[in-house]
């Protein structure tokens, strides 16, 4: 997908000064772009979004926690 297809990027509230990333649903939104906010030239990872929606909800389960 091209980086133009992902216009609305937003960076979490909880992002600290060393590690951001920002999301942005596609403009159809069926997928979801995540890019790293020091080095957004660098390229994205591009989800699904049945995998994204998957990954939210074990984010919100906290099987991520540390």
């Amino acid at each position: 997908m091209k980086s133009s297809q992902f216009t609305a990027w937003h960076k979490s509230t909880r992002s600290d000064v060393g590690g951001c990333v920002e999301v942005s649903p596609s403009n159809d939104h069926l997928s979801v772009g995540v890019r790293d906010t020091k080095d957004r030239s660098a390229g994205m990872l591009v989800f699904g979004g049945t995998e994204w929606q998957s990954f939210v909800v074990e984010v919100k389960a906290g099987s991520f926690a540390r």
